[in-house]
């Protein structure tokens, strides 16, 4: 009887090891069990998965033939696997909220009360059996309990969104603005911040806190009386979620950076991502106004079924409202005039680099004029702008490299103009990358096209993944890039090996996203 509760005690331990890497991955497709299906179902069998059926076949044998030690190497098993979970490297790590204990310790309940049963029919030998099936299910698991607190997730956020809107109702004369696109508005929301916090007090949604829930917590832990304007980001990965957001904040401008084809795995089309992108600007008031990138044909077609006031800003089109035009680069940043219709309003500079940056630029400072900004502040404002984390973030380091970090979800649109600002620089230029993600069937088309990118722009590509980047090779060799001129990676870790044992001062090595553990 000890041994076999001492060999239920180290299963248990195992399916906790196992629970709490899953519910990370639960986390990451939030709680939503459709979507953690679909990453369970493209994350393979794997060792993890061939070990766990083995110990389970081993120890039900233990139990069928009466063999004490097949039962426990059957549980032996769990122990080497359960270093390798513990020993895999987080990228995104698990952010352990009230939801994630309460599906934790709720998945925990079911797994207990289902070998309590056993265990009160007398069955100990039999408890391990069924612990270590539990074990190899806890992509069944974490789904059921999420099924069954469902009730209570309901009724809690529903308390919370209320307790924001009650929040919001008493600061009447807030101003919100929202922010969405495609790509290209985290950026946007914080170059906003830094402009209108020359005239306003400003709070934006931090981080990547761009969801219902994400707001809500912005409003009830950073939202003040003091507070003039509440800069809130906006993301989708499908129809409906950018109006449950406006529904919360009522926004009265509204910022449409781009619609393209991004996170196509839950979106399905392009028409889908449009209608969910202007969800924030058909909840406009009539006396709002909305900031429109006519630089995107799917945006600038819908003008005319706007009932709001609007104001278009382009990097290509002299005849609208807001225009950079003459955008020059340098190793201090880049300098460009601001055209308002056909009139000049000045030129100004800022240390960002990219096309795609002068865009982002060029909407908030259509809006901040829109809000009554002057052009010294604006100007000033622009000047300070800092690069975000991980967005075409120039980083020198010891060694006299140049890093250019554009490691952040990378999208079709931004890692061509990262691989053209790549082009401008001396030295010998080397890409890290794995290709561009949440694509679906269009996956292989623009990281083919990425190859094909890359071919003219670097000296050296290093691909991280095999199977993951077989499309951008392909793109690399249709345009006659040399195969001495390729490595393929493992990983980050070897890529960046590689690299840095190869580049020398003056050097510029560009990251193009970066992988979270979902796609790991």
């Amino acid at each position: 009887m000890l041994i076999e509760f001492l060999l239920l005690a180290v299963t248990a331990v195992y399916f906790v090891v196992k629970l709490r890497y899953e519910l990370q991955m639960f986390q990451q497709n939030s709680y939503r069990n459709e979507r953690f299906f679909k990453w369970f179902g493209k994350s393979g069998i794997g060792i993890l998965r061939y070990g766990e059926i083995a110990a389970i076949w081993i120890a039900a044998l233990g139990v069928i033939f009466s063999k004490m030690w097949l039962l426990a190497l059957g549980v032996v098993i769990l122990v080497p696997l359960a270093v390798l979970v513990l020993k895999r490297k987080q990228k995104v790590k698990l952010n352990f909220t009230s939801r994630a204990k309460r599906l934790f310790f709720t998945s925990l309940g079911v797994v207990v009360l289902i070998v309590s049963l056993v265990l009160c029919f007398g069955k100990p030998f039999l408890s391990v059996v069924f612990a270590e099936v539990c074990c190899g299910l806890t992509f069944l698991i974490l789904p059921l309990a999420n099924i069954i607190l469902k009730p209570v997730e309901n009724k809690i956020n529903n308390w919370y969104i209320n307790d924001a809107k009650r929040i919001l109702a008493s600061q009447k004369d807030l101003i919100v603005v929202g922010i969405t696109g495609s790509y290209g508005k985290t950026s946007t929301k914080h170059f906003l911040e830094k402009i209108l916090s020359q005239k306003y007090n400003v709070l934006m949604t931090p981080g990547s806190f761009n969801t219902t829930m994400g707001v809500v917590r912005t409003i009830r832990e950073y939202l003040n009386p003091t507070h003039q304007v509440f800069i809130c980001e906006m993301g989708a990965k499908q129809l409906g979620d950018i109006k449950e957001i406006c529904d919360i904040v009522k926004p009265k401008y509204g910022i449409l950076t781009s619609v393209a084809e991004q996170h196509l795995d839950t979106f399905k089309n392009i028409d889908n991502v449009r209608k969910t992108k202007f969800e924030l600007i058909d909840s406009l008031p009539t006396d709002g106004l909305a900031v429109l990138n006519a630089d995107y044909d799917i945006i600038a077609s819908n003008a005319d079924s706007l009932k709001t006031n609007s104001v278009f800003y382009s990097l290509n089109s002299a005849k609208l409202g807001y225009t950079a035009k003459n955008i020059t680069y340098s190793q201090h940043g880049t300098t460009f005039d601001l055209y308002i219709g056909q009139n000049r309003e000045g030129s100004f500079t800022t240390e960002l680099l990219g096309d795609y940056n002068v865009s982002n630029i060029l909407a908030c400072m259509a809006l901040a004029y829109e809000m009554g900004l002057n052009d010294k502040e604006i100007a000033f404002g622009v000047h300070k702008l800092q690069a975000v984390a991980h967005r075409m973030e120039i980083k020198p380091n010891a060694a006299g490299l140049i890093i250019i970090d554009d490691a952040f979800n990378s999208n079709p649109k931004g890692a061509e103009m990262a691989l053209k600002i790549l082009s401008q620089f001396n030295g010998r230029r080397f890409v890290i990358t794995p290709g561009i993600i949440e694509l679906a069937d269009r996956q292989d088309f623009y990281n083919q096209k990425l190859g094909e990118q890359i071919a003219h722009s670097a000296d050296f590509a290093v691909l991280v993944g095999r199977k993951q980047t077989e499309a951008i090779y392909r793109g690399l060799k249709g345009s006659g890039y040399p195969d001495e001129q390729i490595f393929i990676a493992e990983n980050l870790n070897q890529a960046a090996e590689k690299v840095f044992s190869m580049a020398s001062r003056g050097d510029v090595v560009l990251f193009e996203n970066d992988l979270p553990d979902l796609f790991g």
